[in-house]
């Protein structure tokens, strides 16, 4: 049986990731440092005997221990601070797990590589946030410029250089993933649509930024897993891969899409429950959009779920879930974040 390391697994990304593989009968190894939540909501009840956790930072050197012991076939490197707004805030936190917690993962798959012979592959998740800012009717391919806007699209940028670097000159096998926004059951609170189905809940203002004119395109997350694992299987070593669905939404469409979405189950919305423009998030990029043809063409992967198919769904998990929002502390996850400038 092969065994997989999925660093950041207790997050929204990596615990769906870690249920697809389980589901294909691998080994897999979860580490994360539980910087969210105690647990993982979506890992709740896993009782697979193949499945091992270890809380621990990827900056740590124990890493290196648990490469020796497990000697994995691959690690999927989903460990990351993500959110836009908090990087504003907090831009150090950024550049610790992002650039030096991927740095010490490189180090240890090259020491690995010298002491046992044997590359383990990488599957690095990074964003298409990397790519800045695209004019309408351009889309992102894997040889566009990057160009990122915040503290967090640069620190995943300088990851994504660190790696091809270390492809390049280490001969470690590695492989990029860039993927548009995600969504799906249990993501995080602090994210736009999983913010915009609590307040719903809790007839609460919608909050949108700007004029809601920024544009996003969304991807459902066992979709995505799926796109990783065949680059997994079959991406080309020291290549980049863009994920995408071609679904692109300003965030004002989508919230208006969302609301449909709870009228058609005939759920009743409060009176408080109205679109509220709030000041928007400095150096706001008004689009992303990805070109996927490279990983359509060569690796014959494709989306399956339809984008209102899966916002269904998504609202409702959280409907059926609601518990799930206990998890978090309304002070850390409910706050408006990205506006400390100085």
């Amino acid at each position: 049986m092969k065994k997989i390391i999925i660093t950041g697994g207790n997050g929204f990304i990596g615990s769906n990731l870690i249920n697809f593989l389980l589901r294909k009968k691998f080994f897999i190894i979860n580490i994360d440092k539980n910087a969210y939540s105690k647990k993982s909501y979506l890992l709740r009840d896993i009782k697979n005997v193949n499945y091992k956790f270890y809380k621990l930072d990827i900056n740590s050197k124990k890493i290196r221990n648990i490469l020796s012991k497990y000697k994995p076939d691959a690690i999927f490197n989903l460990a990351a601070e993500t959110h836009v707004d908090r990087s504003i805030d907090s831009p150090k936190d950024f550049i610790n797990s992002n650039i030096i917690g991927t740095f010490n993962i490189l180090e240890q798959m090259r020491n690995y590589k010298k002491k046992y012979k044997k590359k383990i592959r990488l599957i690095h998740i990074s964003t298409d946030e990397v790519y800045g800012d695209i004019k309408k009717k351009y889309r992102s391919n894997e040889e566009s410029p990057y160009q990122p806007s915040s503290p967090y699209s640069a620190s995943k940028a300088s990851s994504d250089h660190l790696i091809k670097s270390y492809s390049r000159t280490y001969n470690i096998d590695a492989v990029i993933s860039n993927c548009c926004n995600n969504f799906g059951p249990g993501q995080f609170p602090e994210k736009l649509i999983p913010t915009l189905i609590f307040n719903i809940l809790n007839n609460s203002p919608l909050p949108i930024y700007g004029k809601g004119i920024n544009s996003r395109e969304w991807i459902y997350v066992e979709d995505h897993c799926s796109g990783l694992f065949d680059i997994y299987k079959k991406g080309k070593s020291g290549e980049s891969y863009n994920i995408g669905t071609g679904n692109d939404y300003s965030n004002l469409n989508l919230t208006k899409l969302l609301l449909k979405v709870v009228k058609d189950k005939k759920i009743k919305i409060g009176n408080k429950v109205k679109i509220k423009f709030v000041k928007d998030r400095p150096g706001h990029d008004l689009r992303y959009a990805l070109d996927c043809k490279k990983i359509t063409s060569t690796l014959k992967w494709q989306p399956s779920k339809n984008f209102e198919t899966g916002l269904k769904e998504t609202f409702d998990w959280y409907y059926n879930n609601y518990v799930f929002f206990e998890n978090f502390s309304k002070k850390k996850f409910f706050k408006r974040l990205g506006l400390k400038l100085w």
